[in-house]
């Protein structure tokens, strides 16, 4: 059951972006990677049972990947708004 869900926002290396995007799609714990313009170069979606967890994910597989120069996590709360 997943109770947490966050974002990482990654500071990359410049001409790195690909290669750090292609090494995420090998790890089970992210839900899901994608290239940004602006102010960060990534962004990792995470799901895990506690924040604890999502912790460790991202010390252990997402600020030790090469190439990473900086992240920002953010934690959500609460039930997710949809518009349908």
């Amino acid at each position: 059951m997943i109770h947490v869900k966050a974002f990482v926002l990654l500071n990359v290396e410049p001409g790195w972006e690909r290669s750090v995007i292609d090494a995420f799609k090998a790890v089970k714990d992210i839900k899901g990677v994608s290239s940004l313009y602006g102010a960060y170069d990534v962004i990792v979606e995470i799901e895990a049972e506690t924040v604890d967890e999502v912790r460790m994910i991202v010390f252990n597989k997402v600020r030790r990947l090469d190439h990473v120069n900086s992240t920002l996590t953010l934690l959500t709360y609460g039930e997710p708004v949809i518009n349908e």
